[in-house]
């Protein structure tokens, strides 16, 4: 049965890269070529018309661009716009799937489809609780409302990991299915290795939960031991400044090196190849992209525990470690997998092929053409 799917979420691969907008990305084209009529909704980040055609997909500016964070946060401003703009969508869909973030979108696809919400589906990419209060402070308590009454606005819910299903479960949303995120595996297994090697690799913004500073610290542990250990964190944002500064204030100069965020998708492949191990030391991963790519590049994954960190969910004792968020931990674990990554290798490969976006992209489409999840 060929359907005609809409998707909604205001951020658009390529003009804004996050793995909710390369998820859409993915599964979008990819259905298309199934012969579904794919569309998507979102805010206009590209030229001239309101309405572009690519990679066999149909792209709807609904509105202007406008910034989605302001001081690090989630603008509700744009939030409320954008979901203003979600109800002049007119044409008739057999699914609406509609990202979970920054929900206010959710409760406008919710009046979109009318007496007929079984067509909506939301996916859902994390879900906060009460981490709500630490972002939000006093006003926390108007965000958890608002998480808890779009996790009732549907039938048909998608978790993305299996720790957001439970997360999500908890709030009282009705059966959940799971369809993770993906990697392209040919594609990263056709990007050859950069020629400067290294021993610890790490990819993500550098913004507070993603912990950087343990990992850092964790490297000077380990340089004690191994004083040439060379680490690359690829990546920017707010905390890039500060992190600098632990690198100088540690001595670690010759080794820890920033790359910078890197517009070009392989060039990060190529590092990761080129290196032993992965770290992911984030407190909070609604699921974990660049620790399946590293597993694709044949890396290990040292990761931390954490009830928010779903990347934790996808490490197995052959695949890497989980710690705890301690330096000592942490360091002991890179250094346990620094000795074990060539043997680990090929599993950490096999494990990483099954989430293969062709197959991501079966369980998708099964689940579109159910009535109900």
């Amino acid at each position: 049965m060929k359907l005609k799917i809409a998707y909604i979420y205001d951020a658009v691969y390529p003009w804004v890269k996050g793995g909710a907008e390369k998820r859409i990305y993915e599964l979008s084209r990819r259905l298309s070529s199934r012969g579904h009529e794919i569309h998507c909704y979102g805010m206009k980040w590209w030229p001239d018309e309101e309405e572009v055609f690519m990679d066999g997909v149909h792209l709807h500016g609904i509105c202007r661009p406008m910034p989605l964070y302001i001081q690090g946060r989630r603008s509700l401003k744009q939030a409320a716009y954008f979901a203003l703009r979600v109800l002049s969508i007119q044409a008739d869909y057999d699914v609406i799937d509609c990202q979970n973030f920054p929900y206010l979108s959710c409760f406008s696809a919710r009046i979109r489809c009318g007496p007929n919400s079984d067509k909506l589906i939301i996916t859902w990419h994390e879900v906060w609780g009460d981490y709500w209060r630490n972002y939000l402070g006093k006003l926390g308590i108007a965000g958890q409302a608002v998480e808890r009454a779009a996790a009732g606005l549907s039938k048909r819910n998608i978790a993305v990991s299996e720790r957001t299903k439970r997360d999500l479960e908890e709030l009282g949303a009705r059966a959940v299915r799971v369809v993770p995120n993906g990697i392209d595996w040919k594609a990263i297994d056709r990007v050859p290795s950069s020629a400067e090697q290294s021993d610890i690799v790490c990819v993500g913004r550098l913004v507070d939960h993603k912990n950087i500073d343990l990992l850092i610290r964790a490297i000077g542990r380990i340089r004690e031991e191994l004083p040439d250990v060379k680490a690359k964190i690829i990546g920017d944002g707010p905390e890039a400044t500060r992190l600098k500064s632990l690198v100088q204030e540690l001595g670690l100069d010759k080794n820890v090196q920033f790359c910078g965020f890197l517009e070009d998708y392989n060039e990060a492949i190529a590092i990761m190849k080129s290196s032993r191990v992965f770290a992911s030391t984030s407190s909070r991963e609604g699921f974990g992209m660049a620790a399946l790519e590293a597993n694709a590049c044949g890396l290990p994954v040292v990761t931390i525990t954490h009830k928010m960190n779903a990347v934790s969910d996808l490490v197995t004792k052959e695949t890497g470690v989980v710690c705890e968020i301690d330096q000592e931990a942490l360091a002991e674990g890179l250094c346990r997998m620094l000795q074990s990554s060539d043997a680990l290798r090929g599993r950490c490969r096999e494990m990483a092929r099954m989430y293969d976006w062709e197959l991501i992209c079966d369980r998708a489409e099964k689940a579109y053409a159910e009535t109900e999840l």
